[in-house]
């Protein structure tokens, strides 16, 4: 193959940070053109490349090379300038300026006399979204009112605008609709159709077959293989990703028989504000009982109000029978209730703290003596038992949080959870944004509570996953319980039915 259809090198690129080598003597090229997918699980080193490349890190050894010459980025901007533009998973929009303005931020077109050319910023600010087949996003809108996928589609404006000669994508579906990944994929398929290489970096590996042209595999920080898209199978690119042959389905022993289950948990006539709308369950012992539906449903709203997030309008939670009231999540935690949320960077990690810390912080009084100092070798015994329990990759216990991977952040969280015993665990979207060795991991935890009696509610927006684990399903749609479904009746097409047939009630 000739240098000339090459336009990114990565030559023996190492990275290394307090004890942790991020990556390792790591070598491949990226084509003009193409649709280059980097995947590996979390830790692999992905988004440290990508920071390298983007102009966020300096590599301790090795170089990259961009259209045939040695490059040494001193900031994302001076990338930028190069040819090279990343759009962040989490998206890095000002989200009180306008569309327009975001687009041009740092260079904004001028009139004589420096004044702002604000006409001219949104013609061609129009032009661009144009460009990418958008033309229901108004440039002079502040991004505060635009959707998840708008955002994405504005941040791939910009990389336009800026001439990206290489686009960096990181995780750019992992909020969005099936519709809305639909959209997005046609619009890579188009800017690769216009010369522009893309650098796709995803754990989705079904969109991997579909669009990418080569997939390069990353594990522990070096490079493992590059496959042509024809070569690539789901199972290829598993075992090459964790390094062992992997089974992708879960096995559980489902309930069958409720008649001698006990009711730990049930909530009557429940309604929160406007998003949700007179629900009624039980949950029974050492079932994992699942919520899907689509984007807005409600579902996040339902687990929020029981635990005392938000507030309940009207209706009853009991728990073992007797009615209680939770206004607050620490009335919630202490009738043995605990939440993991989904977004783990807002409401679950402290990022600035250690993982010793961020496991035990709910559990000091417990670790404290009578004069309330912390016991810091049964913190310590206990924090080991857990990283070892839950296999988190981590060189020690004092390691900051934020420099964990995705995977390893939400174990670390998990694991806060498990310290407390709870009766009942409330995990919405667990897998959300990691790999698949880590969320097998997280597959056989929710199996091992469920034989423990730990009554499980899982909210997850992927139906095979409800599917694999779920002994009942929960469908809700625009705030209501549309229905639910026993594991021996549940598939796919039953689980859109609920949701579809309500649609059409909705349109007649």
């Amino acid at each position: 193959m000739s240098n000339n259809n090459i336009i990114c090198k990565i030559v023996n690129v190492t990275k290394v940070f307090p004890g942790v080598i991020a990556l390792k003597d790591v070598s491949f090229d990226i084509k003009k053109g193409e649709i280059h997918a980097v995947i590996g699980e979390n830790g692999a080193g992905k988004s440290t490349l990508m920071n390298i490349l983007s102009g966020v890190y300096h590599p301790d050894e090795g170089h990259i090379e961009f259209e045939g010459n040695v490059v040494k980025f001193r900031d994302p901007r001076h990338a930028q300038h190069t040819g090279i533009a990343m759009i962040h998973q989490e998206l890095s929009l000002s989200r009180s300026m306008s569309v327009a303005e975001n687009i041009y931020q740092g260079r904004m077109l001028k009139k004589s006399f420096g004044f702002i050319d604000r006409k001219k910023m949104v013609s061609e600010c129009r032009k661009y979204l144009k460009s990418l087949g958008v033309e229901d996003i108004d440039p002079r809108t502040l991004v505060k009112y635009l959707s998840v996928s708008q955002m994405q589609l504005v941040e791939i404006a910009k990389a336009v605008s800026l001439n990206a000669k290489l686009l960096i994508m990181d995780e750019p579906t992992s909020s969005l609709t099936t519709g809305e990944i639909s959209t997005l994929l046609k619009i890579m398929k188009s800017l690769k159709n216009e010369g522009v290489s893309i650098l796709f970096i995803t754990h989705k590996l079904e969109e991997v077959l579909e669009i990418a042209d080569r997939i390069t595999v990353l594990r522990d920080g070096s490079y493992i293989d590059t496959l042509q898209k024809d070569d690539a199978t789901l199972e290829k690119m598993v075992s090459l990703m964790v390094g062992r042959n992997f089974e992708k389905k879960a096995h559980r022993e489902f309930i069958q028989d409720y008649s001698d289950r006990e009711v730990i948990l049930e909530v009557q006539n429940l309604s929160s504000s406007d998003r949700v709308k007179n629900v009624s369950f039980k949950l029974y012992k050492g079932e994992v009982l699942g919520l899907t539906g689509l984007v807005g449903s409600g579902r996040t709203e339902l687990l929020q109000s029981i635990f005392g997030m938000e507030k309940m309008a009207s209706g009853k939670v009991l728990i073992n029978g007797k009615e209680v009231k939770i206004n607050h999540p620490a009335d919630a935690i202490k009738l043995g209730l605990g939440m993991i949320a989904e977004d783990r960077k807002e409401q679950g990690m402290l990022l600035k703290l250690s993982v010793q810390d961020n496991m035990t912080i709910v559990h000091l009084k417990e670790l404290s003596s009578a004069l309330q100092f912390i016991n810091k070798k049964r913190s310590k015994e206990i924090s080991n038992k857990y990283v070892n329990l839950l296999s988190i990759k981590t060189p020690s216990l004092k390691q900051i949080s934020k420099n964990l991977s995705g995977g390893n952040q939400q174990k670390t969280i998990i694991a806060r959870w498990l310290m407390n015993q709870p009766k009942i665990l409330f995990m919405d979207e667990p897998t959300h944004g990691i790999d698949v060795g880590a969320k097998a991991e997280i597959y056989k935890l929710i199996d091992e509570l469920s034989k423990m009696g730990v009554s499980v509610i899982l909210l997850s927006s992927e139906l095979p996953e409800v599917l694999a684990l779920c002994d009942r399903i929960m469908v809700m749609h625009h705030g209501q319980l549309k229905g639910i479904l026993h594991h021996q009746e549940a598939d796919q097409v039953k689980i859109m039915s609920f949701i579809l047939e309500n649609k059409k009630e909705i349109a007649s």
